[in-house]
């Protein structure tokens, strides 16, 4: 169960992380100049996945190299295409746990805690809904 929390917001960060690798965080086609900025997404993703925990400097630095050796990952994947070809989005969702797996071993037991409790509270798919069906009548 656990293991499927963290997978599902493994693919919501995967979603933001996608949009700031494409110069955007608005998705729908906004592109360059569209919703924030990569910094600007990248700290929210953190404010979300490090909500009640206190990180040491040691632990902020080794989090900040593996977030930018994955965004460095990820942006090499965009450059063949983008997310419409599948194996590069299963690549792309392999860096994410990747991302969150390393970013754990960082943490002490008692901040793994908390971090499985945010990475479970994150909303799934990136705030997108999948479009509704319309009522049985």
């Amino acid at each position: 169960m656990q293991a499927m929390r963290m997978l599902a917001a493994a693919a919501m960060v995967l979603v933001a992380s996608t949009a700031a690798a494409q110069g955007g965080g608005g998705g729908g086609g906004m592109g360059q100049g569209g919703g924030m900025d990569r910094a600007a997404m990248q700290a929210r993703q953190n404010e979300m996945l490090f909500k009640d925990i206190t990180l040491t400097d040691a632990q902020k630095a080794k989090i900040d190299t593996i977030q930018t050796k994955a965004r460095t990952d990820q942006q090499a994947l965009m450059q063949g295409g983008g997310m419409q070809d599948p194996a590069t989005r299963e690549k792309m969702m392999a860096i994410r746990t990747k991302v969150n797996t390393d970013i754990r071993a960082v943490l002490t037991p008692e901040q793994q805690t908390q971090f499985d409790k945010n990475l479970a509270a994150m909303p799934q798919g990136g705030g997108r809904r999948p479009p509704q069906a319309p009522p049985a009548r």
